[in-house]
């Protein structure tokens, strides 16, 4: 399966150059800037009408409205040919995906929890999960704040260390875009656009074969 990666395009996903071929595409968050209704519905007016066969995608910090409607308006919103994931799993062909929206932050964003709160909720991953999307980085792993600051969840780097998933796939520090394997996990910062959102990084294409 060929799967393109982005993240964090933050309502300029239409500025994005994707690959003309693909399997799938995952975003992992922040897919508007103010994470209105309407940035909502634009993007997945486009999202869902990408050429790949099949469409994942989670919610990142911005993303306020996802966060706080019903389920009834949730299953409106999202098109019937993309798949939306909040702390739940989908098989593909073979291969286990998991996604979470949620991030440790002081802040009054949108899937916020606290601290103590992450090292439960991480424990929702799967055992048999293949390929990890969440929101937010693991504790060390292209996790740097403009600060020079490791802001990524230990929590979530513990169950990654534990249930090995073959990639996780994250975004939300812009300037940490890239890939790097540690162990027998490739970790992939997807992050679209740095530079206060003047500078499109290309997606990340990952080939992953379910007898892997």
């Amino acid at each position: 399966m060929n799967i393109i990666c982005i993240s964090d395009t933050h309502n300029f996903h239409d500025k994005l150059t994707l690959p003309i071929e693909g399997d799938l595409i995952i975003h992992a968050g922040d897919l508007t800037e103010a994470g209105t209704e309407r940035e909502l519905k634009d993007f997945f007016d486009w999202f869902s009408k990408l050429p790949y066969p099949y469409k994942i995608c989670i919610a990142g910090n911005h993303d306020f409205y996802l966060e706080n409607i019903s389920k009834q308006e949730l299953e409106e919103l999202i098109p019937n040919n993309v798949i939306y994931l909040e702390d739940e799993a989908v098989n593909i062909n073979g291969i286990n995906f998991w996604g979470s929206p949620y991030t440790f932050t002081h802040h009054n964003w949108a899937f916020k929890k606290k601290q103590l709160e992450m090292e439960t909720h991480w424990k929702k991953i799967p055992q048999q999960t293949n390929v990890l999307i969440t929101h937010t980085p693991p504790k060390g792993v292209l996790d740097e704040s403009n600060k020079e600051a490791e802001i990524g969840c230990p929590f979530l780097k513990e169950q990654i260390t534990l249930k090995k998933p073959k990639f996780h796939i994250f975004g939300h520090l812009h300037e940490n875009y890239g890939i790097v394997k540690l162990q027998q996990t490739t970790y992939i910062n997807a992050t679209s656009f740095i530079h206060n959102l003047s500078i499109p990084n290309p997606p990340i294409q990952i080939k992953f074969h379910k007898n892997y």
